[in-house]
């Protein structure tokens, strides 16, 4: 097995950490190795114990390596958490050829001049992801290459975090042996293989309900509008649950799992849970309808703040493809239902894979959206690397090899 053709897609989350390896053949993605282990050593998406880091990584590496047949060297990789911010920037050029045409190179020099942005010496850019180009007052350009003007301006987001955080998951990914190809935000990497073309060009919200956190990603006219990280996740709800019904938490999340659901209305009140058949250690009955409002609560406030995003973009209700809930959080039953009622919006759940062939089916698990999303990530870099050198090998282009990867796993959604 060739290792040119292996792309890893490394996701490191707050409770789960998640490989997955591709192998390029001819055009197609084949799925060899996937891997996942229990995560501990990060808090909020954040590292803070090294050593528990590096051994979670390691087991889902070992996993991978096991079902893939060959060692793995290096990986595209997820980064989260509460420190990462995003916000618009602006970089104005000089063309520099004396005819006036844009080259590729006057295109580069003003993304990086959208780096220059007051920024703290704690920071660490990640993302500068150009939008639209204006050249000499014309605005709305997608691709300014060959057009001619004297100045050229991009609008872009630019994505950023700690240093610290960047250093730490360097470390811990190093030292589990792989080296980093690319960092990339979480919610990015989930809507690369998530989102369709079409969703993104007409208006739609990625959310992804993770356990400390719950990301976000939207989108209009085949652009990021912006992006985002909110320090709640469903971990909280259990914690909630433990707390409103005063048990411990092992019990509260297994009661979440079970019987959860985050719109009471559809339940009824003379419904009750018999804790002792979930713990022998607890007795009595609780109403599932009182658990319901416990997640309500939660769930409400994650999509208030989502809802204050959109009002800040000029975007509250006002994407036609709606939102996209993955994660773990949106398992829970009537979140469609609340999330419809709280954006108004159109809201739909990512669904699993459907079993094709080989180890593709291990993949059925939301906990690997990301992952996936994060080797798709990587085919794309590395076909453009390649198509940028004269598309060594007659390769397809970047975009079709995305296309057959969506079209190999049927996307997560309906």
């Amino acid at each position: 097995m060739a290792k040119k053709n292996i792309v890893v897609g490394l996701d490191v989350g707050t409770t789960k950490i998640s490989t997955v390896v591709g192998q390029l053949t001819e055009g197609v993605v084949d799925i060899v190795g996937v891997g996942q282990s229990e995560s501990s050593g990060l808090r909020k998406g954040e590292i803070v114990d090294i050593e528990e880091t590096v051994s979670s990584i390691s087991v889902s590496l070992e996993e991978a390596e096991r079902m893939s047949g060959t060692p793995l060297q290096d990986a595209f990789v997820s980064i989260g958490g509460v420190k990462v911010s995003a916000q618009n920037s602006k970089g104005v050029i000089a063309v520099s050829r004396a005819d006036g045409e844009i080259s590729e190179n006057d295109v580069s020099r003003v993304i990086e001049a959208a780096r220059a942005i007051p920024n703290s010496p704690n920071r660490e850019i990640i993302h500068v992801i150009p939008r639209t180009f204006t050249i000499d007052g014309q605005t709305d350009i997608k691709d300014p290459v060959g057009m001619s003007g004297i100045r050229l301006e991009v609008d872009a987001l630019v994505v950023s975090t700690s240093t610290s955080s960047v250093k730490n998951l360097n470390k811990c990914v190093n030292q589990s042996g792989l080296q980093i190809n690319e960092i990339i935000f979480a919610p990015l990497a989930t809507a690369k293989f998530l989102l369709s073309k079409r969703q993104k060009e007409i208006g739609v919200i990625l959310i992804d309900i993770g356990a400390a956190t719950t990301n976000y990603a939207v989108y209009e006219e085949g652009e990021i509008l912006t992006c985002g990280i909110i320090p709640i996740g469903s971990l909280h709800i259990s914690n909630d649950i433990a707390i409103g019904l005063r048990i411990n938490i092992e019990t509260a999340e297994k009661i979440k799992i079970k019987y959860g659901s985050a719109y009471p209305e559809k339940i009824n009140e003379k419904e009750e849970i018999d804790l002792s058949k979930i713990d022998k250690t607890e007795e009595g009955f609780v109403s599932l309808k009182y658990v319901a409002e416990i997640i309500e609560a939660r769930i409400n406030e994650i999509f208030q703040m989502i809802k204050d995003t959109l009002s800040e973009i000029g975007r509250d209700g006002m994407l036609p493809a709606g939102v996209i809930l993955t994660g773990g959080g949106a398992k829970l039953e009537g979140i469609v239902d609340l999330t419809k009622e709280n954006l108004h919006l159109p809201a739909q759940v990512g669904v699993a894979l459907p079993e094709l062939s080989g180890i593709v089916d291990k993949l059925a698990d939301p906990v690997y959206a990301t992952s996936i999303g994060l080797m798709t990530w990587g085919i794309d870099s590395d076909q453009h690397a390649k198509s940028s050198l004269g598309n060594i090998g007659n390769l397809p282009a970047v975009s079709g090899f995305v296309d057959k990867a969506k079209n190999i796993f049927k996307q997560f959604m309906p």
